[in-house]
């Protein structure tokens, strides 16, 4: 049996099937025990630590940090009994590639190479089939041999080189000089010779330089073979912006609109799996949106006094404590509000999972709340702190952000009145709570100044019509606006 296993990264469940490696936490050489964690991976859920399967010493890292590997992808290559002495190297009698001569492109193309013993015929599945592609089991294969363009009339073709397009120039006469051609593919007369008769650069490098104004013919490149980069064509451009002007002008040089003022950002991990959700969610379900607007003086006034008594002064309470609890006793009111669409039924459950959707470096998540209804105020007040805490460190596991039933987004802690939030996959109704602002308000026949707050509430027209949304949202408000007198009524 091998000393050496090869780790794979492993399925961490919830359909996920990649993973982008954030931290090594060993390096080559270094002696690791059982279940030690050895990699920080980043999927489209949460950051985790995987754990070592075997005890031993790390021989090889096949990935450094920063690359995304699909789920079965060797990733790290552990010596499971280092102290049985060194391994044996492979024997090689191959001569080393770097002692052979490296054949030209011309030479290459000119070799014939004779099938072997076993060769799979041409047309059959794995064999060679028309146009240079690879038989499969349905159709083609990618094609495998160089693709031909046919040349345009009156010109002289281009030839390729790894990716680099040429473009020649007619011979020169020795008594009248050669037109210039005209590359279409640049749109300018940059496609001049130089001194050795040849222009490199690649298409994309050649829309640049024609969106940047730049002509290729002036510009010395720095890539292979004297190939032109983009590179090349940026610092010609802001080379040619930046030069003085000998008089003095009113008019001002044209902004550059290139790439060199562009940021792209890579859509993976959290950020990824939240557009994909949004889209689906977006398009699948159909969203109705209605607001309320109510006086939380008394709700502001009980937490005070919740906050003074002894059993809470170590515990943090929010406003988010109350809207929490006033969702969980309307649903009880309510509970087809606390449902699924699923095709030709509607599944009611009897627990509800509540979801805060909480802002990360790493994205947006909705952790949830297992079975949030059959918890005591002070039970909820600690899951709700620990959830939040879990998330702003980036520790939020897989399993917290699956199964959620319903949802609460807390705009109001960026200062917002409310909004239209767009359902999570698999839930029928999500709330936003806004900001507890003081306003004018009419109250006992006089206008006060009291604490008023926003509550939008989002559901699936599918599941819950405009009756029962409105009369969830309204008990929910009725919590708010009278807290003591709420639970006595529903309790």
């Amino acid at each position: 049996m091998s000393r050496i296993k090869t780790f794979n990264l492993p399925d961490l469940g919830e359909g996920l099937t990649e993973g982008e490696i954030l931290a090594w936490l060993v390096k080559v050489g270094d002696t690791i025990e059982l279940n030690q964690p050895i990699v920080e991976v980043e999927t489209a859920k949460a950051a985790v630590e995987i754990p070592a399967k075997w005890a031993g010493q790390v021989q090889a890292i096949h990935h450094p940090e920063g690359t995304t590997v699909e789920v079965g992808t060797p990733i790290i290559a552990i010596d499971t009994d280092p102290g049985a002495g060194p391994l044996e190297a492979p024997s090689t009698t191959a001569t080393p590639s770097s002692d052979l001569p490296t054949p030209s492109a011309a030479s290459l193309a000119a070799v014939e190479v004779a099938p072997a013993e076993g060769m799979i015929e041409p047309g059959l599945i794995g064999g060679a089939a028309p146009g240079g592609r690879t038989a499969v089991l349905v159709g083609y294969g990618p094609r495998t041999t160089a693709a031909k363009r046919r040349p345009r009339k009156g010109a002289t073709p281009a030839g390729v080189d790894h990716g680099v397009v040429v473009v020649d120039k007619p011979a020169a006469s020795p008594t009248i000089p050669a037109p210039q051609v005209h590359d279409r593919r640049n749109g300018e007369g940059g496609g001049l010779a130089r001194a050795g008769g040849l222009v490199l650069a690649k298409p994309p490098v050649r829309k640049l330089a024609k969106d940047l104004g730049v002509d290729l013919g002036t510009v010395t490149g720095s890539g292979p073979m004297g190939s032109i980069t983009r590179e090349d064509v940026q610092q010609a451009a802001s080379g040619a912006v930046a030069e003085p002007i000998a008089t003095p002008s009113v008019t001002t040089s044209a902004a550059s609109f290139g790439t060199d003022r562009e940021q792209r950002i890579p859509v993976k991990g959290v950020r990824k799996l939240t557009a994909e959700n949004m889209s689906r969610s977006a398009f699948t379900a159909p969203h109705v949106t209605e607001f309320l607007t109510v006086d939380v003086t008394r709700a502001m006034k009980a937490l005070d006094r919740l906050r003074g008594r002894r059993e809470w002064r170590d515990v943090r309470v929010s406003p988010l404590l109350l809207v929490a609890k006033a969702v969980l006793l309307a649903v009880k009111r309510h509970p087809m509000v606390n449902s699924t669409w699923a095709g030709d039924e509607i599944v009611v459950k009897d627990y509800v999972n509540l979801g805060i959707a909480a802002a990360t470096e790493r994205g947006l998540i909705v952790p949830n709340v297992k079975d949030a209804g059959r918890l005591s105020l002070r039970e909820l007040a600690d899951a709700l702190n620990g959830l939040v805490q879990t998330a702003k460190s980036g520790r939020t596991s897989p399993a917290d952000m699956s199964g959620g039933t319903l949802t609460i987004t807390n705009v109001g802690v960026f200062g917002v009145d409310t909004g239209t939030p767009i359902l999570p996959p698999g839930e029928s109704a999500i709330l936003a709570f806004g900001a507890v602002r003081e306003m004018p308000w009419v109250h006992k026949g006089k206008v006060k100044a009291r604490q008023v707050t926003t509550l939008g509430l989002s559901f699936d027209h599918r599941i819950i019509d405009g009756e029962l949304g409105s009369k969830f949202l309204r008990d929910i408000g009725d919590f708010l606006t009278d807290p003591e007198a709420a639970l006595l009524a529903w309790t």
